[in-house]
C-alpha cells in the first residue's frame, strides 16, 4: 500500500520535536523486550503446538474446482444495488494523492476467483481478487456466508489480492482506510464480500478428479527492492501451482512479490494492472482459469519497460510468455500429501511511531490505527508445493529465508500477502531504522514483529511439511 492522503499526515507526520513538547504524556518510547519472552508469543506458540498436536496429513487422490465472479462495479446508476454492484460512484483504492475521488470509468475488468481442492474429505478454497488487500470486514462477511452455505470454516479459505492500486475502493471505515480507499460506502462492502464468496461457491461446485503440478520460475527481470535498492536482496520467483481437471481444464495460480503499481495515482480508471494482464494472457492461451496472488510485495517495486497501461501490458504478457513456455512440459500427479493449517496470531501491543525511538501510547494510537491485536498466519500444504499467507505486505527479503529453507527440503513455496487482514508493512529488522515510509509510517507492531511472524512461519512450515500422515 503506498502514502496516506493528508489527512493521515497530522498523526504520523508532524515535526518530532513539537510532538515532543505538545504531546509528551501521550508518547513512550518503543518497546525491544524479546518476542519469545512475551505473553503473547507465549499464548500463540502454545496454541501452535495444540494445532499441530490434533492435525495430521493425508495422502490421497486430488479433486479440484474453478470458479470466478465479476468485480467490476456498474457506475453511474440512478438507483444503487450493492448486491447486484450497481453504484452511482466508486472510489478507487491505493493511492493517497486521489483524495477519495470516485473512479472516471474502466480500463479492464476486475475479477474474483477461486479455485477448491479436496483430498480424503478435507477441502480448501483458494480467494483471491484484482484488489488492492482483502480487508478483514470484507472476509469475515465472505467466509460467513460460506460457512452457512457450503460448510467451509475459515482455516479452510485463503484469501489473497493482487494487490492492484486501481481496484475498487469504498470499503474500510476509519481515517487510514478511507486514506488509502477513498470515503466509506457499506453497499461496496457487501458487493465485495458476495463477489467473493460467488467465486468460491463456483469452485465447490465444480469439484471433479485432477492433477497438480508446482514450480519456482526465477524473473529478475520484472521485480526489485524499492525500499534499498541494490543493497537488499530480491525475491524474484514466480511460484506457480498448475491443476488439471481430467476433462481438460486447466487452472494456473501464481505468486509474485512486485507490487502492482505500473498504474500510478494519475490513473482514474478501474484497471487490474500487471496482474490482470498477465491472467488475460493466460486465459488467451489454452488456461481456463488464470489467478495471481500477490507474494511478499513488501520493499519489492515493478520493473516496467514503458508507462501506463502500455507498461502494464508489457510486463503481464512478459510474466505471461514466460509461465508458459515454464508450465509446458510441468509433471503432475492426481495422488498427493494435503494439509491446511490456520494459527490465530497474538500480536504485541501497537507502536505507531512520532520519531525513531518514540511512539505513541497504544492506548491512544488504537484510536487512530484501529488494527486488531490478533490476526491470522495460514499454511498450506499441497503435494511437494506449501504456500503460505500472511496478513500485511510481507517483506520479500523474509520471504526469501523462508523459500531457501523449504527448497532445501525439496519444497517449491509460495508466501502471499493480504490474507483477509492488514496490519501494515512487516520489513526486516535491519530496517527498522530507517526514516522511510515502510519501515516507520507503515510498520504498525514495533521491531519484534518480523523475527516473531518468521519463526512462526518456519514452525508452520515444518508442521505441513512433514512426512507423517
Amino acid at each position: 500500500m503506498l502514502k496516506p492522503t493528508r489527512r493521515l499526515l497530522p498523526y504520523l507526520l508532524v515535526p518530532p520535536g513539537l510532538l515532543l513538547i505538545v504531546l509528551l504524556p501521550s508518547i513512550t518510547v518503543v518497546n525491544y523486550d524479546p518476542y519469545f519472552k512475551a505473553s503473547y508469543a507465549l499464548t500463540t506458540m502454545s496454541r501452535l503446538t495444540n494445532a499441530l498436536s490434533t492435525q495430521s496429513i493425508v495422502n490421497d487422490l486430488l479433486n479440484a474446482g474453478f470458479g470466478r465472479a465479476p468485480l467490476t462495479p456498474t457506475l453511474d446508476v440512478t438507483s444503487e444495488n450493492p448486491e447486484k454492484g450497481m453504484f452511482k460512484n466508486v472510489p478507487l483504492a491505493g493511492f493517497g494523492n486521489r483524495r477519495g475521488k470516485p473512479a472516471t470509468g474502466v480500463h479492464d475488468e476486475l475479477s474474483a476467483k477461486a479455485v477448491a481442492m479436496r483430498v480424503a474429505g478435507r477441502t480448501v478454497v483458494m480467494i483471491t481478487a484484482d484488489a488492492l488487500i482483502i480487508p478483514r470486514e470484507v472476509a469475515d462477511a465472505a467466509a460467513a456466508e460460506l460457512k452457512r452455505e457450503v460448510g467451509l470454516g475459515r482455516d479452510q479459505i485463503y484469501f489473497g489480492a493482487s494487490h492492484s492500486h486501481s481496484s475498487i475502493g469504498g470499503w474500510g471505515e476509519g481515517v487510514v482506510a478511507e486514506a488509502f480507499a477513498g470515503g466509506y460506502q457499506p453497499g461496496v462492502r457487501v458487493w465485495f464480500a458476495r463477489q467473493l464468496a460467488a467465486a468460491a461457491k463456483a469452485a465447490m461446485a465444480d469439484l471433479s478428479p485432477a492433477s497438480v503440478g508446482s514450480t519456482n520460475l526465477h524473473m529478475p527481470q520484472f521485480v526489485r527492492n524499492r525500499l534499498v535498492g541494490t543493497k537488499g536482496r530480491v525475491d524474484d520467483s514466480f511460484s506457480l501451482l498448475v491443476l488439471e481437471q481430467t476433462d481438460g481444464d486447466k487452472a494456473v495460480l501464481g505468486a509474485y512479490a512486485a507490487h502492482a503499481t505500473v498504474l500510478g495515482g494519475d490513473n482514474m480508471r478501474f484497471s487490474a494492472d500487471y496482474p490482470g494482464n498477465w491472467q488475460r494472457e493466460m486465459e488467451a492461451n489454452g488456461v481456463s482459469l488464470a489467478l495471481f496472488f500477490a507474494g511478499a510485495v513488501g520493499s519489492h517495486g515493478p520493473v516496467v519497460n514503458g508507462k501506463g497501461f502500455e507498461g502494464a501490458e508489457t510486463m503481464g504478457k512478459g510474466l505471461a510468455t514466460a509461465t508458459l513456455i515454464g508450465i509446458q512440459h510441468l509433471g503432475r500427479t492426481n495422488s498427493i500429501r494435503f494439509m491446511a493449517l490456520g494459527l490465530e496470531v497474538e500480536l504485541p501491543e501497537q507502536h505507531l511511531r512520532v520519531a525513531d525511538q518514540w511512539r505513541v501510547r497504544p492506548f491512544i494510537s488504537r484510536h487512530l490505527l484501529p488494527v486488531e491485536d490478533r490476526t491470522l498466519l495460514q499454511a498450506f500444504r499441497i503435494g511437494d508445493s506449501i504456500w503460505m499467507s500472511t496478513p500485511c505486505d510481507f517483506s520479500g527479503e523474509i520471504a526469501l529465508n523462508l523459500k531457501n529453507a523449504l527448497q532445501l527440503r525439496g519444497f517449491k513455496s509460495a508466501i502471499t500477502s493480504f490474507n483477509g487482514d492488514y496490519i501494515g508493512y512487516v520489513v526486516p529488522g535491519q530496517y527498522y531504522h530507517l526514516k522511510s515510509y515502510e519501515s516507520r509510517t507503515m510498520s504498525f507492531f514495533g521491531p519484534t514483529v518480523p523475527d516473531y511472524l518468521e519463526d512462526l512461519m518456519r514452525r508452520m512450515a515444518d508442521g505441513v511439511g512433514s512426512n507423517r500422515d
